[in-house]
């Protein structure tokens, strides 16, 4: 058969599969017919596979004119012609594959074979490794040291160094509440001598109610937790630091994870729905939100994108959003995929009166969620391109493909609600979904140590960063769910309780060696200082702001009217989240982004960040409060006045050298100016 130009074209033998076909399917090929998609069952990202064909045979022996893969290529037909889309191959690029296929297509021998996305570590079965010395009877007090040790081994690492006493327990104060330990609390574990001394501690930090607070906020994070909706007007959300409160109290009460994840997502379609789990499903409405967008119907879209994206995000690790448009460029995520998840939400409506947002009243207090206003669900359809007015096939509530040979059952609607997301909840809360353990053991990890064993918290799936330690991960997993029960507080005792975690080698090869977040070290300076309001829960505080970050609005009083004190010195857990003007300090030291979910927060080191510690109104006004303190505990004598110091900022006593130096300082300084210095050193805003 002729085809064309090519007609006449001579065979050359030495056409390299590597370098000169390889590319060009690649290019032009591998988004049909690679791993993660296979139109007609053929995959071409392989020699062995283009030879295999696909649901007939695509070459035939040394005869390209008769091989079926160059005729698609060359075809004038719409109907027949490959790619279907975008450019053609060139003159030279077709000649190439004529070659090499008239030669024999030939390939490495040794080539290897692309895995499917259904061989992705992430979406296989959690299974519980074997933990390294058991089957030899080697005694292990704890799991997470034999994986971490026999890792060691392998690479000739060193084995575990013991922090100092102090540096550990100012450590283990900071990762639990946030807060560093009392002087008080300092004497009574250095003449505790007991064995368990740090486990007694770890139990009683867990107690408090400083936990929740300091491990809400990591979890804010990833919910893209704020007081107001962004945007033009950028309105406060009514009520909606009742999510904030009730996540608090779900932490310190340490209410399992499976069934935080079904409040989340479902509280209201529980069968035991109460007002707590409805204040959770608040969940949901934390996004930002235009309240007069200039496409209703794209930004309804954008709306349950967020929630898709959030909570694919949060709770699975997968980039769900990015098949918003098309199937996903990167990951076994199909468009009908998407659409799929998104019928779950689609039922959801907004409360609103017109620009205002409307809460729900449930038993008499006010809760900022979505609702359903009808037990029967509206069509969702797949929408070419994302745009609402290309509609296409028809879709039902359904998860991701790849990771469920067997769709999860749906309930019927109750005369309320579709219940469309209690299935959804279910089947993220089940012990036998791949993801749900594994990210959320990773996301525990990865606070206590600064880096996760994943190092993409929010990205599970083909583009993420693989495992560091894949069998400690899954036995983490597998031990969570099973024997912890979903426990978080047991998660944090079994890491915290490791030689792994007290240990300064962990400084070196597992942690990441963060700074504190902003809100840890204004907590801290305000802790130091004694002016730490300890009030709890309620709506947000508006603590002073400067003038000149209120210059761009119009009605700087009603933006930012500042909270009395005490009230503004609470912990910075209940400050207000203002996504069209964050407060100086937070942006300025990091705060999260609050448009999407943050896996973990960025540290980065600017200039301004020196000068607001240095030179900012909030921390001048806690050195002086710092040094009232030191005068009314310590005295007058500047040596006591600085050894005070000292152990309530760092959790030690000055050197020798430190000692004499600020002595001297004080000679020529005020009290207050050694106590910013204090608050200034690297070692009080780092946990070690």
């Amino acid at each position: 058969m002729c085809l064309g130009f090519l007609c006449a074209a001579p065979v050359f033998a030495s056409v390299d599969y590597a370098k000169d076909i390889k590319p060009i399917l690649q290019d032009k090929c591998y988004s049909c017919h690679g791993a993660l998609k296979q139109k007609s069952g053929l995959r071409l990202d392989a020699g062995s596979l283009i030879h295999k064909g696909g649901e007939r045979s695509i070459l035939a022996n040394g005869d390209a004119d008769k091989s079926t893969l160059l005729e698609r290529v060359l075809s004038e037909d719409p109907e027949e012609r490959m790619p279907p889309k975008g450019k053609r191959l060139s003159k030279e690029q077709a000649g190439l594959l004529r070659d090499w296929i008239q030669s024999g297509a030939a390939f490495p021998p040794g080539e290897k074979v692309p895995k499917s996305p259904a061989e992705h570590w992430s979406f296989q079965p959690v299974r519980r490794p074997s933990v390294p010395g058991v089957e030899a009877g080697v005694s292990v007090e704890n799991p997470i040291d034999a994986f971490i040790s026999e890792a060691a081994k392998k690479s000739g690492s060193n084995g575990f160094v013991q922090a100092s006493p102090g540096a550990l327990l100012r450590r283990l104060h900071l990762d639990l509440t946030g807060l560093p330990p009392t002087p008080a609390e300092q004497d009574i574990f250095v003449q505790d001598q007991a064995p368990q001394r740090l486990e007694r501690v770890i139990e009683t930090l867990l107690a408090r109610p400083e936990y929740g607070e300091r491990w809400a906020r990591h979890w804010l994070d990833t919910v893209r937790y704020a007081d107001s909706n962004g945007y033009e007007r950028d309105a406060e959300k009514p009520f909606v630091w009742r999510y904030r409160d009730y996540l608090i109290q779900s932490l310190n009460e340490d209410k399992p994870y499976d069934r935080l994840i079904l409040e989340q997502i479902a509280g209201d379609e529980l069968p035991d729905a109460s007002l707590e789990s409805r204040i959770g499903s608040g969940f949901l409405r934390l996004g930002h939100w235009d309240d007069e967008p200039a496409d209703p119907a794209t930004d309804r879209f954008d709306q349950l994108d967020d929630i898709v994206s959030t909570t694919a995000q949060s709770f699975l690790g997968l980039t769900m959003g990015c098949a918003r448009c098309h199937d996903h460029k990167f990951e076994p995520l199909s468009a009908r995929d998407y659409y799929s998840f998104l019928s779950v939400f689609d039922p959801l409506q907004r409360p609103r009166k017109g620009r205002q947002e409307l809460t729900l009243s449930v038993d008499g207090t006010e809760v900022y969620r979505w609702n359903e206003s009808s037990p029967i669900p509206p069509e969702t359809f797949v929408l070419s391109r994302g745009s609402p007015s290309q509609r296409r096939e028809r879709v039902e509530p359904a998860v991701p493909a790849i990771l469920a040979k067997i769709q999860p059952a749906f309930p019927s609607p109750d005369e309320f609600t579709t219940r469309r997301r209690l299935g959804l909840a279910r089947w993220i809360a089940s012990a036998e979904n791949p993801l749900t353990a594994r990210v959320i053991v990773n996301r525990v990890w990865q606070q206590h140590f600064g880096r996760g064993l994943v190092t993409t918290a929010n990205d599970f799936g083909l583009m993420g960063a693989p495992p560091s330690h894949p069998q400690l991960l899954d036995w983490l997993a597998h031990w969570f769910v099973h024997d912890a029960h979903w426990s978080l507080k047991k998660l944090h005792q079994l890491i915290l309780s490791s030689r792994t975690w007290q240990s300064v080698k962990a400084q070196d090869s597992l942690n990441g060696y963060r700074r504190l977040e902003v809100e840890a070290i204004r907590d801290g300076m305000l802790a130091v200082s004694g002016t730490l309001n300890p009030k709890r829960g309620g709506p947000a505080i508006k603590p002073p702001i400067p003038e000149a970050a209120l210059e761009a609005n119009t009605d700087k009083q009603k933006v930012w009217a500042v909270s009395p004190e005490p009230e503004a010195s609470r912990r910075s857990v209940y400050a207000f989240i203002k996504r069209g003007l964050v407060m100086p300090m937070f942006e300025t030291l990091d705060l999260a982004d609050t448009v999407s979910s943050c896996p973990q927060r960025q540290v980065t080191t600017v200039a301004p960040q020196a000068l607001t510690l240095f030179n900012g109104t909030f921390v001048n006004q806690q050195a002086k409060a710092f040094a009232e303190r030191l005068r009314k505990e310590a005295g007058e004598s500047p040596e006591k006045q600085i050894q005070l110091a000292f152990k309530l900022a760092l959790c030690r006593a000055p050197s020798a050298a430190e000692l004499t130096e600020l002595t001297a300082f004080l000679g020529a300084e005020s009290l207050s100016e050694a106590c910013r210095v204090i608050l200034n050193l690297n070692e009080f805003v780092y946990p070690e």
